[in-house]
Parts: C-alpha cells; sequence; structure tokens
C-alpha cells in the first residue's frame, strides 16, 4: 500500500506553482495546506490548486501540523527563518535553492536537520539530469580514471534577448539584478547550480577556490526605478579539488544566443566526458578506451530520472536516499561565500 504523504507549502510565488503541479501528480501525495502572508495570493494559489487550508502565518501553519512535509518556496533571505521553526516540530522538508544565504545559516540548518532525523533536501533542479546522473556514475566507477582538469558554464542571454521577458521593466528579473532586494546576482541565482554540476560529477571535495565577479552598467545611474542594479552579472571560478584537479566554472546573463545552457567538459587519465544541459534536453558524450588514440567521442544513452519532487516522496516513504540533502547545500553556501570573498580581495585564492 502507498504511504499517504501531506504537504504543506510555504510560500504561493511563481516557483510554487511548479511544487503544487508536480507533487500533485504523485499518487498518495495530497495538498493540504498554503502558508503566505499575503492573503489574496493566498487565497488564489489555494483556490487553483484545490488547497483546503491556507495560513497567514507559519506558526498557525505549525500550531494545526497536520502534515507530514513541507515544501518551502519562500524568497532566498527568508529560507532560514522560515525552515529553523519546520525542523523543529520534526516536519520533512524540501527547501528551494540556495539553502540560506550565508554559510554560518546554512550549516545551522543542516546541523538541525540532522539532529531532528527528518528527510531533508534542496531543490538543486539540475539533479534531475539524466545526463549529469550518468557521468556522475561514470566517474565515480572509475570510467575516465583520475579527475585531472575540467570546464563548467551556466549561460543566460536574458541581458541580451527578451526571449524571456524585458528584464529593465519586468520586476520578476529587475529583483534579480539588485543587492537591496536580495539577489545574490549570477553567482548566487545560478552559479550554485553550476557549482553543484561540475563537482557532483568529479565526486571531488573543492578544496581552494578563487573568483573574479562583474557588475555591468545596464542603465543611467545604473538604477531603474527602486532597483539598483548592483548585483554581480558574470562570475569566474578557478577551483583546486581534493585529488589536486583544477578548473574553472563559470556563469553569466551576458551568454548572447544561450537561453539557459549549462555545459560541462571533464578529463582523466582514461578519457574524457562532455555533459549539456540545452533547450531542456541533455546528452553526454565519451571519449574512452579504445577511442583514446583516434580521439573519438561517443554519444552515451542515459535513463531518465525522476523528479526532486518524486524523490523526496520516496526517501520520506523509505523508497530511495534523500539527495542532494541540507549538507550538500551548506557545502556549497560555503563555496559562494568563498567566492564573495575572493571576489572582494581581487581574486586571491581560498581555502574552502
Amino acid at each position: 500500500m502507498t504511504k499517504p504523504v501531506r504537504i504543506l507549502i510555504l510560500g504561493t510565488g511563481g516557483m510554487a506553482a511548479n511544487h503544487a503541479e508536480n507533487f500533485a501528480k504523485i499518487k498518495g501525495v495530497t495538498l493540504v495546506g498554503g502558508v503566505d502572508t499575503r492573503p489574496e495570493q493566498l487565497k488564489t494559489f489555494c483556490a487553483k490548486h484545490k488547497i483546503p487550508n491556507a495560513f497567514a502565518t507559519l506558526d498557525a501553519a505549525l500550531a494545526w501540523g497536520e502534515f507530514d512535509a513541507v515544501t518551502n518556496v519562500t524568497p532566498d533571505a527568508a529560507h532560514y527563518a522560515t525552515t529553523m521553526p519546520v525542523l523543529a516540530a520534526g516536519k520533512h522538508i524540501l527547501c528551494e535553492k540556495p539553502l540560506a544565504t550565508s554559510e554560518a545559516q546554512a550549516q545551522a540548518m543542516a546541523d538541525a536537520a540532522a539532529k531532528a532525523g527528518i528527510i531533508n533536501m534542496v531543490n538543486l533542479s539540475y539533479r534531475n539530469v539524466a545526463a549529469l546522473q550518468k557521468a556522475a556514475q561514470m566517474v565515480a566507477a572509475g570510467a575516465i580514471g583520475e579527475v585531472r582538469h575540467f570546464e563548467a558554464s551556466y549561460l543566460q542571454s536574458w541581458l541580451t534577448q527578451p526571449a524571456w521577458g524585458h528584464w529593465d521593466r519586468e520586476s520578476q528579473w529587475l529583483w534579480r539584478l539588485s543587492t537591496q532586494h536580495g539577489s545574490k546576482g549570477v553567482l548566487g541565482d545560478v552559479g550554485i547550480h553550476i557549482l553543484d554540476f561540475a563537482t557532483f560529477i568529479a565526486g571531488q571535495k573543492v578544496e581552494e577556490l578563487s573568483a573574479r565577479l562583474a557588475t555591468f552598467a545596464k542603465a543611467p545611474g545604473d538604477k531603474i526605478g527602486e532597483y539598483p542594479l548592483d548585483a554581480n552579472d558574470s562570475a569566474v571560478l578557478h577551483l583546486r579539488l581534493a585529488n589536486g584537479a583544477l578548473g574553472t566554472v563559470g556563469a553569466t546573463r551576458f551568454a548572447s544566443g544561450h537561453l539557459n545552457d549549462l555545459r560541462l567538459r571533464i578529463y582523466g587519465t582514461l578519457g574524457g566526458l562532455e555533459v549539456q544541459w540545452e533547450r531542456n534536453t541533455s546528452a553526454l558524450r565519451a571519449c574512452l578506451a579504445p577511442d583514446l588514440e583516434s580521439a573519438k567521442w561517443a554519444d552515451v544513452d542515459c535513463p531518465v530520472l525522476g523528479t526532486i519532487y518524486e524523490r523526496f516522496i520516496a526517501a520520506i516513504r523509505g523508497e530511495g536516499i534523500a539527495d542532494p540533502d541540507f549538507a550538500r547545500g551548506a557545502a556549497l553556501q560555503k563555496m559562494l561565500d568563498r567566492a564573495e570573498q575572493s571576489a572582494a580581495q581581487s581574486g586571491v585564492s581560498l581555502t574552502v
């Protein structure tokens, strides 16, 4: 018999609809409550997704308590304050990325989750990419030997083409360009994804990194209305892994011609892999023995994976593992903090 799981959705903004729709597709999962401080937004969201209970505060929802797990879709800066009470209540939780906005808060969340003994996961959505998972399995199995070098990039172009909308007049984009509105720039928004993409596949801990961040002039006075455009637009990091391998990780919103593309090339003593996610499709190519001498690359079949939502529910039911968990989220936040610190010191190399 399928174990029923009742979900509370914390935050009802744009991304929350994606959570609601995906959880509603899973057999035995029921959306039982929504939480938001904006009454009209909350009412509309709950009506659309047929959620029977609406709460103006998290405290009210926790006092009610008729749910098994929480999916936290609040703004980045609210993750810590809203997650800690959930952990104290012993409820399973899936939190949007980044886990927090500082290393200290992220580590406190990871420690509290471990102490609570509940299922805890962070929504690093590109973990669902089939080619990423297959590449990680191949590296772990020794298919390319010892990792020696890699280069990874997250390429977006929404500052040069309006494929997703007009960044200079739509608030859903403008806030991402303003530190005063909670943005950590391209580093915090998508840099976390490409860092996870590269280091998860490499299977190595990052020992040292250096970073450069750039913010470009985009409007007169670098401000549009109430939005100072001061968040970073491009980021480049140099990493040294635990085994001494070196690599570069880049992210930008000025990659003209690329809507939302992730790439990784990783090389070892026995071969190399190329991983791509472009136009919502993943691909994996490999150059392995006996084709090294002729430098022949071949496509690799990659099985389709379950979504993060399916894996979260499976973990609650004891049918899978909670990965990526809060500990991984905290490790990534530590890298992001070191990158900001390095950039503030003109790219000095720092231990992670």
